[in-house]
């Protein structure tokens, strides 16, 4: 009995939903640079996107389709942004994995609204949909562990 009210609370607690970080960062397999940014749009609003990154307390533009704001000469050509679903943009920048800082803050804004995640070069994570999966849904993995263990019991 008091292993299953230990059981159920957990489980309670990992299906209260949790704040995740709308920005993530990874390596494609061909060495480009994948920024994910996924923050739902404002309603009414036309959608704009610019993605960046600074080092200390220079920020640099790399794409943008806000006008007004430019992006830095050495990314031009260099990058493009998809549309994602349900919301959100992708980025990506060719042949900048090996010239990233060692310490980079990298920062989207859609529609206004900001996101920014830190990452030391050597922490960087290879975009593969297991990665993606598992960073995205670690709490409904451990849930379902749970649940397993419970109906096992």
């Amino acid at each position: 009995m008091l292993k299953s009210v230990f059981v159920y609370g957990v489980l309670g607690v990992l299906l209260i939903p949790a704040k995740c970080n709308p920005i993530s960062v990874c390596v494609e397999d061909d060495k480009n640079l994948r920024v994910d940014c996924q923050i739902e749009p404002k309603p009414n609003k036309i959608n704009s996107y610019e993605f960046s990154w600074s080092t200390g307390t220079k920020e640099s533009v790399i794409n943008t389709n806000v006008s007004g704001s430019s992006v830095e000469s050495q990314f031009k050509d260099k990058s493009s942004v998809v549309e994602l679903e349900p919301h959100g943009y992708r980025m990506t920048l060719k042949d900048f994995t090996d010239k990233l800082p060692h310490n980079t803050t990298y920062m989207c804004k859609i529609t206004g609204v900001p996101a920014r995640v830190t990452v030391a070069k050597d922490q960087l994570v290879p975009c593969s949909a297991v990665n993606v999966f598992l960073k995205s849904s670690s709490s409904w993995i451990a849930c379902l562990l749970l649940f397993f263990y419970c109906m096992h019991s």
